[in-house]
């Protein structure tokens, strides 16, 4: 028997009342994660006592007490009232045993209160259907479980929570765009597979290698191909980059499914999947009352339990992308529960736009505003959702919808791409903002002489080019970026900084200079020790040799030394940089041309770029990219 009382009651037993046809399923409670490296406790938490946490079930021993109030089981219940008009959410679960099983609620400010309070007394595999209105959630707060035992035993299986009165389903589409990752990108696959109720109510999936190692030419994906069957689709094409890859596959589905219409469901290939995202993504996008474009969050790979940031911004007057919404939650522990950012998971927070590690995109989107620019990798995904946003198609990151992709923080951006983060930034900045060159123009100088003082000319080299290239105009994505990229790797392998050594075995360098020489902190008047370092350089002051770490690799810290030997950030070798005044001079005098140029053609190279807009975006200009050949 089950009882309930509180806020809303509802009583059900296996002769309960049964699901109809017009509720839709938008979030399921699961207890630990699909592998063993996802934290439990973004799941479930144990408060006390012995507790048996499963996928898909919880058992509590007798005098235990376990909550679903984390991250991956919380119901974003703001996020529900702000998008959608669904007046109530239902919760059903299935129980056995004797316990207490609470919904509980929070505010804005993560304060809990009950809301409904259901007493079980023996019962054996009862269904409990409870709903819950959503009406006190506009600045934030979210719903969840708690389940509590005396001296019986109580089990929670099956938890599921839906919602009344949508529209019409579009049918979903994944799409995965990959290169050289086949046994990352084939992971994801069988883990949508092993999911049968995500996968099953999946449309199709798209597969887009622009790789060398083909996933095709391993034998997990002919036995994926078979299970999978008719729903994957398999396309190969030329390497075009991030942006080329997700719209091979975005046009695929899209002709597939005319005129219906598809939710173009995106994913890179190095994600750890939570196929729970999946459903979430879905769920409000079908159920939301206008089209919106619904993102996940990004979770660290290395390190699972911390959120990189709760929804992005971006401020193109620096060309800076990646920053936290005010209020947001960045760089997080989730199951720290001494963590003080933790509470800043229940306000809700209104993402600017969402990257595309794990992101659904309505068709009708597409179709008003134009595909991706081809613009090869970078910046694609945050000018297409600065681009939505204009044409009143918002994005939502989603709380408590999450992927798991490589910690940024471990990667090295000193690297070939960031000729394309710098030439995309700007692209974007010119079709999305006043284009302020005096601010554009002082960034970019800062960061030629950051790169020229910190001996990073490989750097200095690629961002004067991509300067160069916005210059040229629209012309320059001619090619969707196939040739440019080419280019831009053999400039960047030029320069003999970029290459990296095991640090056992650095050339030119004795063992005996490779001890770690500390940054004494950030310095209090930076212009007055850039000067002095630029002294020290121009003059030729002998500063010897030194080891730097990678959290000590400030332009103020290397530029004392002739030659750095710096860590990698993702610790798989040292760069040696060496003091060299020659080319110094010559990006210097380049810059200074390049800069100039943008100074004074600026304006003029933006209103080209917006002019030409929709042609860039045209399924006409992607149809030569990607069908011709």
């Amino acid at each position: 028997m089950v009882s309930s009382t509180g806020e809303r009651t509802a009583r059900a037993g296996q002769g309960g009342r049964e699901q109809t046809t017009h509720e839709l399923l938008v979030q399921r409670t699961l207890f630990v994660g699909p592998t063993a490296e996802a934290p439990k406790d973004l799941y479930s938490v144990v408060m006390h006592g012995a507790v048996v946490r499963e996928r898909g079930r919880l058992m509590l021993h007798g005098h235990a007490c376990a909550t679903t109030n984390t991250y991956f089981s919380r119901f974003p219940a703001s996020y529900w009232q702000r998008w959608t008009s669904a007046p109530a959410v239902t919760v059903e679960f299935v129980v056995t045993g004797d316990g207490v099983v609470r919904i509980m609620a929070s505010d804005a400010h993560g304060g809990p209160r009950t809301v409904v309070v259901n007493e079980v007394v023996n019962a054996h595999a009862e269904t409990v259907r409870l709903p819950v209105r959503l009406d006190r959630f506009v600045d934030g707060g979210g719903l969840w479980l708690e389940m509590e035992t005396d001296e019986g035993e109580l089990t929670v299986e099956r938890v599921r929570w839906s919602v009344g009165g949508f529209r019409s389903r579009p049918p979903t589409a994944v799409v995965i765009c990959t290169h050289n990752r086949a046994q990352e990108c084939l992971a994801i696959l069988g883990t949508l597979v092993r999911d049968t109720e995500v996968f099953a109510d999946l449309d199709s999936v798209y597969v887009v290698d622009q790789g060398s190692d083909t996933l095709d030419a391993h034998e997990e994906f002919q036995a994926l191909r078979r299970e999978m069957g008719a729903t994957l689709h398999y396309v190969r094409q030329r390497n075009l980059g991030g942006a080329g890859g997700f719209t091979r596959g975005m046009y695929e589905a899209m002709r597939d499914h005319a005129p219906v219409g598809v939710n173009l469901l995106l994913m890179d290939d190095d994600i750890r999947l939570e196929p729970e995202t999946v459903l979430r993504l879905r769920g409000l996008a079908d159920r939301a009352d206008r089209s919106v474009i619904v993102g996940a969050q990004m979770l660290n790979l290395l390190h699972p339990s911390r959120l990189h940031v709760g929804a992005e911004t971006a401020d193109l007057a620096i060309l800076q992308a990646g920053k936290p919404v005010e209020g947001a939650m960045w760089n997080a522990d989730l199951t720290n529960r001494e963590d003080l950012t933790k509470r800043e998971q229940h306000p809700r927070v209104d993402a600017v736009y969402n990257a595309w590690w794990t992101c659904l995109i309505p068709s009708e989107v597409v179709e008003a505003i134009g595909f991706p620019l081809p613009v090869f990798f970078q910046w694609d995904d945050i000018e297409f959702g600065l681009r939505a946003r204009e044409h009143g198609f918002p994005t939502v990151t989603l709380a408590g919808a999450g992927a798991w992709h490589p910690d940024f923080a471990w990667k090295n951006w000193d690297d070939w791409s960031r000729y394309f983060s710098f030439r995309n930034a700007l692209i974007t900045s010119a079709l999305h903002s006043d284009f302020d060159r005096r601010r554009i123009v002082g960034y970019l100088a800062g960061q030629l002489v950051d790169a020229l003082v910190s001996m990073r000319y490989g750097l200095a080299d690629l961002m004067l080019r991509a300067v160069q290239d916005f210059l040229r105009g629209p012309d320059v994505l001619a090619d969707a970026g196939a040739e440019i990229s080419a280019g831009v790797r053999k400039a960047w392998c030029g320069h003999p900084e970029t290459r990296n050594h095991p640090a056992s075995a650095v050339p030119g360098v004795p063992d005996t200079a490779m001890s770690m020489t500390a940054a004494a902190g950030t310095p209090s008047m930076m212009r007055a020790v850039l000067v002095k370092r630029l002294l020290r350089q121009l003059l030729r002051r002998p500063g010897g040799i030194a080891a730097v770490s990678s959290a000590d690799a400030h332009w103020w810290h290397v530029s004392l030394f002739d030659t750095a030997v710096v860590t990698d950030p993702s610790q798989e070798g040292v760069r040696v940089r060496q003091l060299d005044l020659d080319r110094a001079g010559v990006l210097a005098r380049r810059g200074g041309v390049l800069l100039g140029r943008l100074w004074r053609d600026g304006r003029a190279a933006r209103d080209e770029w917006r002019r030409r807009l929709p042609e860039l975006s045209s399924r006409e200009t992607w149809e030569r990219h990607i069908v011709s050949r």
